[in-house]
């Protein structure tokens, strides 16, 4: 171990002494470059519009998104000494939060994904240069920061991760008894999941990432599940009908040891899906973080949604019996959506650390991702306690049981 390394561990070290409890982050900083056309595109030529510099990557916005919500995560990933690496490293530095876990090399090329959207702010077409993840993000490098696991809450991993990587995080995840949530990224990056499942607690893919997963995780040599077409996503079919389609391929998932299944569905909400029931998981007490912003965002949630509203499901037959529940989304005033997704995990995750239980932490979740449609960047510059509170407790009553039968 050389001496940086070592001066690093050992910082850990005295912070864990002092009983500091910070989520850890691994996966992309991504600078995104965001392309708005003003008129219709055509083909060979260049149109008026608007292009911004956006911070970016999974695992970025999700510790962002934290830091925002009075979380300091700890972000493990790679930078470069380039314009978008120097972008990326100064802001994470104005925000306060630490780069011990950043490494940083003149010979990286640091990850950029630029997007072209349409009029309705949808991702038209896009191009991702992130092989620098996979390359320069090793389990050497990973390895080194395994003292960080010691007290964290919770470790989330973004599948920009290679194979050896992911598994090497997730190996420590383990032996510190550290839950891990796998964010998957993408459709083909979801598929990584296969070599992890047994160390996942929870995973939060859309419907497309759902059914690769599946794919990805069944006996069968080939494709079992299938897509939804275009025409069933647009509104078109009720949650329930829409459960029932991606019921067979969440039950995959659970079957593989998965114990909380999110199914992220844009304007149709999310489906909340276990074993058993809803009790599924809490943070230890001595692993939450209830200062400053967590503490209010604990106890405002904790009186505006009232916990073991299905606490009689609990404990029933956990073996088989497959526990849905339907949260809606939130009206919102549209100008982008690519942050959404990231942020409805962030506030998942912030809720969670801060001790509430899984129903209470997705609702939150779903009024921090509303928060974050409505703002040019993928992250908004701050979060309004009340409102994210408000929107919270019309999630949560709002919430709907869908199925809690035998799967046999």
């Amino acid at each position: 171990m050389d001496g940086s390394i070592r001066g690093r561990v050992q910082v850990r070290d005295r912070a864990l002494e002092h009983g500091d409890a910070e989520a850890v982050i691994i996966g992309g900083m991504v600078l995104d470059i965001h392309a708005t056309p003003s008129l219709q595109p055509n083909p060979g030529t260049t149109i008026p519009g608007k292009v911004y510099y956006v911070q970016g990557g999974v695992a970025r916005n999700v510790a962002e998104c934290m830091s925002k919500l009075g979380v300091k995560p700890y972000m493990i990933s790679a930078l470069g000494f380039d314009m978008a690496g120097n972008l990326l490293l100064e802001q994470w530095k104005s925000a306060g939060l630490s780069t011990e876990g950043i490494l940083k090399d003149k010979d990286i090329e640091t990850p950029v994904v630029c997007n072209i959207f349409d009029t309705n702010g949808e991702v038209a077409a896009g191009v991702a240069s992130v092989e620098a993840l996979e390359k320069y993000l090793t389990p050497d490098w990973i390895l080194h920061f395994k003292s960080t696991l010691l007290s964290a809450p919770v470790l989330m991993v973004d599948a920009n991760l290679s194979h050896p990587s992911l598994e090497t995080a997730c190996r420590m995840a383990a032996d510190t008894e550290c839950p891990v949530w796998f964010e998957p990224v993408s459709v083909t990056k979801s598929r990584r999941i296969n070599s992890i499942v047994k160390y996942v607690t929870f995973a939060s893919p859309n419907e497309d990432e759902l059914i690769a997963m599946a794919n990805a995780l069944s006996n069968s040599n080939s494709d079992e599940f299938h897509p939804l077409k275009e025409s069933q996503k647009k509104n078109s079919l009720s949650a329930v009908s829409l459960f029932q389609m991606l019921k067979p391929a969440v039950w995959v998932l659970l079957e593989k040891g998965i114990k909380v299944v999110l199914v992220t569905l844009g304007s149709t909400g999310v489906f909340l899906c276990s074993k058993g029931g809803p009790s599924c998981f809490k943070i230890p007490a001595e692993k939450t973080n209830r200062c400053g912003f967590g503490g209010q965002l604990y106890k405002t949630v904790m009186q505006k949604c009232p916990p073991n509203c299905y606490s009689g499901f609990s404990e029933f037959d956990r073996s088989s019996h497959l526990f849905a529940v339907h949260f809606p989304s939130l009206p919102a005033s549209v100008v982008r959506l690519t942050g959404a997704g990231d942020c409805l995990v962030g506030g998942t995750l912030t809720s969670i650390c801060s001790g509430l239980d899984i129903m209470q932490s997705v609702s939150v979740g779903i009024a921090v991702a509303k928060a974050a449609v409505e703002v040019e960047a993928n992250v908004p510059s701050a979060f309004d306690l009340s409102a994210i509170t408000d929107d919270a407790k019309s999630v949560y009553s709002g919430a709907k049981l869908l199925f809690h039968q035998s799967m046999l």
